[in-house]
């Protein structure tokens, strides 16, 4: 079997990495979904059927309660500055969208959140959290799939520490004052 040689740009980037800029000027036959973290390019597989839907119920609901001028998107990269550049599964900005941008400024951003998978699970449950709380982002969530349900790890950001501390861990229904009061049943996010 002939393998086809890897398009030019998966070939190791420029010296030093990638940088957040390099993600606007890849080529179309690149990815759809690529996220720059510590300066390299991460391909995420393809989705499972919980991840995906999860995201869209989620991103439904919270934008449900979301008060304007809050906007919420899905899959939309945030710019934490030259050499990281993630992209959540759902954000909540402030800040109305440009239809030709590509992504958000952390000080836009109300809430981030990420649904874990376990291709992603060590940057959703580690790196990802931190760099975040680095850029000043006020509220992140966790996702995680328990025995096919989702459940919601919240965290705030303590600015004392920088750091996140968790609030709270939902299972069947989300119940949360801020970013902005939201009441979620999290049992139809994924069943029916």
């Amino acid at each position: 079997m002939d393998e086809a040689p890897l398009p030019r740009w998966f070939h190791p980037g420029p010296p030093g990495g990638w940088t957040a800029d390099d993600l606007d000027r890849l080529p179309a036959c690149a990815p759809t979904h690529v996220e720059l973290i510590d300066g390299a390019l991460v391909v995420p597989p393809p989705q499972t059927c919980f991840h995906s839907r999860v995201t869209r119920r989620l991103a439904n609901a919270v934008e449900d309660w979301a008060p304007p001028p809050l906007w919420v998107s899905t899959r939309m990269s945030v710019r934490l500055g030259e050499r990281q550049r993630p992209e959540p599964d759902i954000l909540v900005v402030d800040a109305p969208p440009r239809a030709e941008g590509t992504c958000h400024l952390p000080g836009d951003v109300v809430l981030v959140v990420e649904i874990v998978s376990d291709e992603s699970a060590v940057r959703d449950r580690e790196s990802k959290p931190l760099k975040y709380a680095g850029a000043g982002i006020r509220h992140f969530w966790r996702v995680e799939e328990e025995n096919g349900d989702p459940v919601v790890h919240v965290y705030e950001l303590d600015d004392t520490t920088g750091a996140y501390v968790a609030t709270g861990i939902h299972r069947d229904k989300l119940v949360v004052p801020v970013p902005f009061p939201m009441e979620i049943d999290l049992t139809t996010l994924f069943t029916r």
